[in-house]
């Protein structure tokens, strides 16, 4: 599968990153969220394939030691296709100078980042608003 990956947020394609969020049940990435996390995000990746965007990336860092990515995410209807590999793959060449890497995977995730070279962190630490992700994802 030929896919292109565009390494800048594009405005004017949000009604489709917003399928994409949409298409896996993130229904709160309304227009206004996504403009908003993805201009405060140093790092993107948009999958592009046969000229609509398929699958999203983004990081934030300090371009020295730490960074974090978030929203590894590929529509529905094209997942299973090697497109989340790319975008990981295209997120860690622009971060391979930064000291650490983090991230927060979905659960039942975890295998796929494995295999991008994360590990369990031994003294990570989160808060969550929400209670429902408090419950799945802290201990």
């Amino acid at each position: 599968m030929s896919v292109k990956i565009l390494n800048q947020f594009e405005p004017d394609k949000m009604k489709e990153i917003k399928d994409v969020y949409h298409s896996v049940g993130w229904f709160k990435h309304t227009d206004e969220i996504i403009s908003k996390i993805f201009l405060r995000s140093d790092i993107v990746s948009l999958a592009v394939f046969e000229g609509r965007i398929v699958g999203v990336g983004r990081a934030l860092t300090d371009g020295v030691f730490n960074a974090t990515i978030y929203d590894v995410v590929v529509h529905q209807d094209y997942q299973r296709r090697g497109i989340a590999s790319q975008i990981m793959r295209d997120l860690l060449e622009q971060l391979k100078d930064v000291s650490c890497i983090l991230l927060v995977s979905t659960s039942g995730n975890e295998a796929f980042y494995r295999k991008h070279g994360m590990k369990n962190l031994k003294t990570g630490m989160a808060r969550y608003l929400n209670p429902t992700l408090t419950e799945e994802y802290l201990e």
